[in-house]
Order: C-alpha cells, then structure tokens, then sequence
C-alpha cells in the first residue's frame, strides 16, 4: 500500500546527493519554508516543462519565503546537464534507488498509456520551517502545476 502523507505530519527524513554531489538532508531545510517536488526524469519534455515553470516562478516563491527543491532517480551527474542545459536555479536531489519516493508516496502503481505501471508519482510537498508537511499533493500534471500552487500559497491571487 502507498502512503499517503497529510498535512500537520513531519516530513520523512532523508539525506540525498545534490546535482553537484553533496549531501542534502532534511534537516538543512529547516527554518524556510520549502516546495519539494518528485518527478519521474530529467531532460524529459512533461519535467522539464515543470521544471522551467519553477525556474520562471521562483523570483515570487523566493520573495514569499520558499525554497524550491526537486527530487528524480537521476544520478547527480544527470542532474547537473539538467541543471545547466535549463538554466535551473534551485536544488535537484537524487533519489536513485527510490526510497525517499516511497517514504513519501511519490513512488506506486500508476496508469501509462493503457497499463499498470510502478513508478514515478509526480508529488509536491510544502513543508514549514520546522519539517512539517503543510500541504500534499499527489499526482499532479507537469502543466499549469506551478502556477495553480503559486495560487494556493497565496502567491498570486
């Protein structure tokens, strides 16, 4: 059975390599407010669409108080030609034998193109300052995600 994270519960732990190598852990997040997106792969066109969207908004998530941080099973190097191929600012984590997806139910059967799948749940989390998950959302589209977010956190009106 997938789990199903809810608002008011603390954010799994983890400690994942960044697109440069180094190690990231929950615990680095604390005191800002954090957007912490799972998708299924790098340099493919629905992820880079929402990567690109985060890149376009981060100006107003940044100067609302959030940091953006994405998460795929790419390898770091990966990360990194995506990091630069896309011009992203903000931090890729990689995740490669998948067990921050499943702490986090980012990771379960899903429909592709008529069959039943594992993979991938393209998942969003917000987490305060403190680690505790404000709001989750799973199964989202790669398009329009970042903006229909933007105005739930009251971004834009």
């Amino acid at each position: 059975m997938t789990v199903r994270l809810e608002p008011g519960t603390a954010a799994p732990d983890f400690a994942l390599l960044d697109q440069d190598g180094a190690t990231v852990r929950l615990s680095d997040l604390r005191g800002q407010k954090t957007v912490l997106y799972f998708y299924p792969a790098a340099m493919t066109p629905g992820c880079t669409t929402q990567a690109c969207d985060f890149r376009d908004s981060i100006s107003s998530l940044q100067g609302a108080g959030y940091r953006v941080i994405g998460v795929s099973r790419d390898e770091p190097a990966k990360l990194a030609e995506f990091r630069d191929r896309d011009g992203l600012t903000f931090t890729l984590l990689s995740d490669p034998d998948h067990a921050v997806h499943v702490a986090y139910g980012a990771w379960g059967e899903k429909m592709n193109y008529g069959k039943v799948v594992e993979g991938v749940l393209r998942s969003t989390f917000v987490l305060d300052e403190d680690g505790t998950i404000d709001l989750a959302q799973y199964n989202v589209k790669a398009t329009g995600h970042v903006a229909r977010l933007r105005k739930q956190l009251g971004i834009d009106s």
